[in-house]
């Protein structure tokens, strides 16, 4: 089971950063051909939208692993450790509700682009190969909030690790 944890976080790490450095490389290139070589290339743009776009969706899950979600702690931090985990399961039940919501709303999505036939305007890419990051982004994102919420019920998260603080 560890083998597979370790695999799932290696593969979410590889595609982000896959996708994020496929999208830098394409705005370079871009820059390039436009400024230096003075040929735009219409197609470089769009493509790299759609890959920093795949890269930050799928960087959603990561963000969570590693608890670097922007958040607002103030009142937070001045809760007894007990009070935080009440507020840590319910915060995270809610983010797994919203979870649910927003797959099945992606699937939705890429369901009704791809029986309307839509294709992006430069390349031609059919749309709901760009929207179907949405349910693949919810489906991790929720596995993410899911083993949160296991790691609260269990108390290893390292807020509950020692009640006496």
């Amino acid at each position: 089971m560890k083998f597979l944890h370790k695999l799932w976080g290696y593969l979410e790490e590889i595609l982000a950063g896959f996708f994020f450095v496929t999208g830098i490389a394409l705005i370079f290139y871009g820059v390039m051909m436009r400024y230096i070589f003075n040929e735009p290339q219409a197609w470089v743009e769009e493509l790299a939208r759609y890959a920093i776009i795949w890269g930050t969706f799928l960087g959603f899950g990561l963000a969570l692993r590693h608890n670097q979600h922007i958040q607002v702690d103030i009142l937070y931090d001045k809760l007894k450790p007990s009070n935080k985990r009440i507020l840590d399961l319910v915060a995270t039940c809610l983010s797994i509700v919203f979870c649910l919501i927003y797959t099945y709303y992606g699937f939705i999505l890429v369901e009704n682009r791809y029986t309307s036939g839509m294709v992006s305007l430069d390349i031609g890419i059919p749309m709901w190969v760009v929207y179907l990051v949405l349910p693949i982004s919810g489906v991790l994102f929720l596995l993410r909030f899911v083993e949160r919420l296991v790691n609260i019920l269990r108390g290893k998260d390292e807020e509950y690790a020692n009640p006496l603080t």
